[in-house]
C-alpha cells in the first residue's frame, strides 16, 4: 500500500499543481456535517462546502472514496428512536445517509466533478449495490465514490463503514473530518485543561475513549495499521491535509 502519490494531472486531464501524500483516501463525515447552523436536516450552502473540500483533493489525481452518516436526519440512538428496535432504528438511520449521498452526488456532479453512489443496501433504481472489485474500478477511473446505509447491518456505525471500506479497498488513509481540529485529552469545549493531541495511538484512544471514532473501527484500524487523520473540515483544510500533513491529529499503532 503506497502511502505518497505524486500526480502531475488530475483525473479531468488538469495539471496538477501540488504533490500529494496520498495516493487513495476515505473522508469520513458525520452527517452533521451537511447541517450546517440549521437545528436539522440538510443546509444547501454546507453541502456545497463539502463537495468544494472534495474536488479539492480530487483535483489533485487523490482517489476518494466518501462515506457519510445520517445523524443529520436520523440516528438510530437518537430520542427520536427511543420507543423503535434498535435494528429498525439503526435502519431508518441506514436511508437517512443514502439522502445525504444523493445530495452530495449532485453538488459534485453540478461541478463537472464524476462521481457514483454505492450503498450497503440495495436499492437498484437509486444507486449502485456495494462490490468492492467495483468501486475500485471507478476510483482508478477517476470516479469520487460516496459509501451510503454503512455497513448494511444494524449496530454497526458509519464509522465502521468508513474504517470497512478503507481496509476493503487498500487505501492510504481514513481522513475524518468535523468540528474540531483534532483530538484532544477531553472535551475542549467543557474543560479548559484539555491538552491537544498532533499523534494519538490506537491503543490511547480506545482506553481512553476519546472520541475519535468507536471502539469497533479504531480497532479493525489498529489491526491493520490504517492510519487515521482527524482534523477540522473547514475551508482549505482538506487539500492542506493531503498536501502539507501539517494539521489535525494523526492516529498510529507508534
Amino acid at each position: 500500500m503506497s502511502t505518497t502519490a505524486e500526480s502531475s494531472t488530475d483525473p479531468a486531464g488538469k495539471a496538477g499543481c501540488e504533490p500529494a501524500l496520498y495516493r487513495r483516501v476515505i473522508l469520513k463525515l458525520s452527517g452533521e456535517m451537511l447541517k450546517g447552523d440549521e437545528a436539522f436536516g440538510i443546509d444547501q450552502p454546507a453541502v456545497q462546502f463539502i463537495a468544494d473540500e472534495i474536488r479539492s483533493i480530487h483535483e489533485l489525481g487523490v482517489e476518494v472514496g466518501v462515506v457519510i452518516g445520517g445523524g443529520n436526519i436520523f440516528r438510530g440512538s437518537s430520542d427520536a428512536a427511543r420507543n423503535m428496535k434498535r435494528a429498525v432504528a439503526d435502519q431508518v438511520g441506514m436511508l437517512a445517509t443514502v439522502i445525504n449521498a444523493l445530495m452530495l452526488q449532485d453538488a459534485l456532479e453540478l461541478m463537472g466533478t464524476k462521481t457514483r453512489v454505492m450503498t450497503a443496501l440495495p436499492m437498484a433504481n437509486i444507486a449502485e449495490v456495494y462490490i468492492r472489485r467495483r468501486a475500485e474500478r471507478h476510483m482508478e477511473k477517476g470516479r469520487v465514490v460516496i459509501f451510503a446505509a454503512g455497513t448494511g447491518n444494524p449496530f454497526f456505525t458509519t464509522d465502521s463503514a468508513a474504517a470497512l471500506r478503507a481496509n476493503e479497498l487498500d487505501a492510504d488513509a481514513v481522513l475524518k473530518g468535523t468540528k474540531v481540529d483534532g483530538i484532544y485529552t477531553a472535551d475542549p469545549a467543557k474543560d479548559p485543561t484539555a491538552r491537544f493531541l498532533p499523534t494519538c495511538t490506537y491503543e490511547r484512544a480506545i482506553k481512553e475513549n476519546l472520541k475519535v471514532m468507536d471502539a469497533a473501527a479504531l480497532a479493525l484500524c489498529r489491526d491493520n495499521s490504517m492510519p487515521i487523520v482527524v482534523y477540522k473540515l473547514s475551508p482549505g483544510n482538506t487539500r492542506r491535509v493531503v498536501v502539507d500533513g501539517d494539521i489535525g491529529t494523526k492516529v498510529t499503532k507508534e
